[in-house]
């Protein structure tokens, strides 16, 4: 089970994309290779709607859990940002979250290490969507992605 709970506490139709995150929730487990189940909330957020750079996700590690701010947004673009936090629940799981971490504005400028973590969730999760949806739509041929595994690696410095 790789979600254990959605809450929604917004506005969107949770039923009526409910076939698109129940079939999303274990590819990404079975892509990334997670093992804890995370819990999802759904939120609104007026203000942060009408904010041009607000927030649109956020991971929290100390609970597994994935906030995803849905007011506005494409259904494609709240799955996009579901994947990104997912990289990010798997690299809590790998440890990558241990230790002191600043993650106030500019975190990914300041610190080396978080920005590598930026990177890999921003390139493994938009491409683990891109599959996903390539793979939903034609169900025949597997992406080259899926195919051959490439993955992006993440050096340490």
């Amino acid at each position: 089970m790789p979600c254990k709970a959605v809450n929604n506490h917004s506005s969107l139709d949770y039923d009526k994309y409910k076939p698109l995150f129940d079939d999303f929730f274990p590819y990404s487990q079975k892509k990334l290779g997670y093992s804890n189940p995370f819990s999802l909330n759904l939120a609104s957020d007026e203000k942060n709607a009408t904010d041009p750079l607000g927030k649109t996700a956020h991971y929290d590690p100390s609970k597994q859990e994935i906030t995803l701010y849905v007011d506005g947004r494409h259904i494609k673009d709240i799955l996009r940002s579901l994947a990104h936090e997912l990289v990010h629940h798997l690299q809590n799981e790998r440890g990558d979250f241990d230790g002191p971490m600043h993650t106030g504005p500019g975190y990914a400028q300041e610190d080396g290490h978080l920005r590598e973590m930026e990177l890999e969730a921003y390139t493994e999760g938009n491409m683990m969507l891109r599959d996903w949806e390539d793979g939903r739509k034609s169900r025949k041929k597997e992406s080259l992605y899926e195919n051959k595994q490439i993955r992006i690696k993440v050096k340490r410095k």
